[in-house]
């Protein structure tokens, strides 16, 4: 584990702050979203509400190294079997009755990340759209439970991915997971996948135990139909193979000697279905 991801007991407090910013970006943004809506005009909403609450984006113009342009909003907004990375410029269409719309905020605010995704329906959700956002949430909440000083990365991922294939029989997206965060610093080591790993040195960091100090943004990604993707992990956007729907949560997870604490506690009483 990396020093940057290490929070010092005096910084407990400006991480939180920054947590719970995202989650009241999402609790004002839930009003704003319904039919008719496009990305550009939630992105622009987003972008607004960062304003007023005092923080910028983590993810506008964003790079992800190699040949990819810059990322071009201020959230991820993915919609239906788009599972991360979706962009205004790749989903034009106004928003529809039905559709799955994943919302992915990640905020500077003094510094410090906060970076938390939740899934809406748009008027109502089919059957198997409220499955895989219970599926979801349940996921999240029991998987955070496991990040306790002692335990490894791999408890997490052993937890999420028989809730949601064992138990659910959905899929865990493969190729994609969580990672640390920190001062200044969105994306950083370890990274938590949601699956265990099937072979030597697939998640080298899978025995990494879960120290008092580590930050986390943890984030299941589930897939109806297939866990596999039909774009490059480090792409924008991704989508699932067979173009089933998906959906996505995101927390961020201070380990402390008492357990795990969840930074963005509320996101929880967010609603399913908005507009």
């Amino acid at each position: 584990m990396i020093q940057s991801n290490r929070v010092g007991k005096i910084d407990v407090a400006a991480a939180r702050e920054a947590a719970q910013r995202v989650r009241r970006t999402h609790e004002m943004l839930v009003p704003f979203l319904r039919e008719g809506r496009t990305l550009a005009e939630i992105d622009q909403e987003i972008a607004r509400i960062l304003d007023t609450l005092d923080s910028k984006s983590c993810f506008i113009r964003y790079r992800a190294g190699g040949s990819m342009p810059p990322y071009p909003n201020h959230a991820c907004l993915s919609v239906n079997d788009c599972v991360v990375h979706g962009t205004s410029e790749a989903h034009t269409q106004p928003l529809r009755p039905g559709d799955i719309l994943k919302v992915d905020i990640g905020l500077f605010h003094k510094g410090w990340v906060g970076d938390a995704a939740w899934t809406y329906a748009i008027a109502h959700a089919s059957d198997t759209a409220l499955k895989l956002m219970a599926c979801g949430r349940e996921s999240l909440a029991q998987g955070i439970k496991e990040l306790a000083p002692g335990n490894t990365l791999l408890s997490w991922a052993r937890t999420v991915q028989h809730i949601v294939e064992q138990k659910h029989g959905f899929h865990c997206v493969r190729r994609l997971g969580g990672h640390g965060i920190g001062f200044k610093k969105l994306h950083g080591k370890p990274w938590v996948s949601n699956v265990v790993p099937t072979f030597p040195g697939e998640w080298p960091e899978a025995l990494n135990l879960c120290e008092p100090g580590m930050l986390l943004a943890v984030e299941p990604m589930i897939g109806a139909g297939t866990g596999d993707i039909k774009d490059h992990p480090r792409a924008w956007p991704i989508h699932t193979a067979d173009a089933s729907l998906a959906v996505h949560y995101e927390a961020d997870v201070l380990i402390s000697d008492n357990g795990p604490l969840d930074l963005t506690e509320g996101m929880s009483e967010l609603p399913d279905i908005v507009g």
